[in-house]
């Protein structure tokens, strides 16, 4: 036996340049402005990293958009009806979902989500708290379009997209999401969605570059993740966190700037960073009532009611599809 086959065995096993996560990380490094896909921050550590920053004193969104589904549940029970089927686009922490769930009388719930460990294990907890609730998750990109159980076909549909995720896609995309949204959804459905505002950035840079370090951590871990599943050899002591706020395109913008000339390698490709270049890994936008409203209009949808926190730091609104 070859002496090092046992340490072959249980080396890590790096994805073929043809997967999703190598194919995006090779197009995003290869072009002259580096980016990479937000959405792959989300490995179990970035997801019990972003949990973290939801906590965090500077970080307004989670707990103002959950203080409007606590105060405003009752009136968006009243819009929605009864007995519709709540499909959660993204399904992440329940905490958000449960308000609905508490207040509303669904007569389903459909989590949609990549992960399907993840998703089976929280409808399993779900079922045990919500007996009465149909449960039914389905393993699949949110952002393409995707077949809603059968079980559903009389029901009527309300899709839930809570955290301001809008915000992370460009403009255009966030039609785009929109659009597929009301296909899977149907004619007749309506949609709860969270969005967050245009505020002073004064406020928005400490909730991008908490004191303790958390956010930094966040965005680093994707290049950990590049590492561990693409062989890569980055160092992460080379870059550095940085959120800044673009005013003209109304985002805040997340990057990993190189400290230092380097070059590094994954999958056995070589990129070069110079001095101060910037790897651009998120986008988060921000809207004014009527811009949101605009580009949901444009998609299909027809507001409803939106309601914000006394502050008008976030806002939730209800979505009927148009026509």
């Amino acid at each position: 036996m070859n002496v090092h086959a046992a340490a072959l065995a249980t080396a890590p096993r790096f994805e073929e340049p043809s997967s999703a996560f190598a194919r995006d990380v090779i197009a995003g490094l290869s072009q002259p402005a580096k980016s990479l896909p937000p959405k792959y921050f989300y490995d179990a550590a970035g997801s019990e990293l972003f949990e973290q920053i939801t906590r965090l004193p500077e970080y307004y969104p989670t707990r103002t958009e959950l203080g409007i589904l606590r105060e405003r549940g009752a009136e968006i029970c009243n819009i929605l009806g009864e007995a519709a089927a709540l499909v959660e686009f993204g399904a992440g922490s329940t905490t958000k979902v449960r308000l609905l769930l508490e207040q509303c009388r669904f007569r389903a719930y459909v989590p949609v989500d990549i992960s399907g460990d993840f998703l089976n294990a929280q409808a399993r907890d779900l079922r045990k708290d919500f007996g009465a609730l149909e449960v039914y998750p389905v393993t699949a990109d949110f952002t393409k379009p995707f077949a809603l159980p059968a079980q559903l076909k009389d029901m009527a549909k309300v899709g839930f997209f809570p955290g301001s995720t809008i915000g992370n896609f460009e403009p255009e995309e966030a039609g785009g999401f929109l659009r597929t949204a009301r296909k899977i959804l149907g004619n007749v459905a309506q949609m709860i969605i969270g969005v967050d505002l245009e505020k002073d950035e004064r406020v928005l840079h400490p909730a991008y570059n908490d004191a303790a370090g958390v956010t930094a951590r966040f965005n680093l871990n994707v290049l950990v993740r590049i590492n561990n599943e693409l062989g890569g050899n980055l160092d992460l002591s080379a870059f550095a966190h940085r959120a800044i706020y673009n005013r003209d395109r109304h985002r805040i913008e997340m990057h990993l700037v190189s400290r230092k000339p380097q070059t590094v390698r994954i999958l056995g490709r070589s990129f070069a960073f110079a001095a101060g270049e910037s790897i651009h890994t998120e986008s988060s936008y921000k809207y004014s009532l009527a811009r949101f409203t605009a580009l949901a209009r444009d998609a299909g949808w027809r507001s409803k009611a939106s309601w914000t926190d006394a502050n008008g730091m976030f806002s939730v609104h209800a979505l009927v599809a148009d026509g």
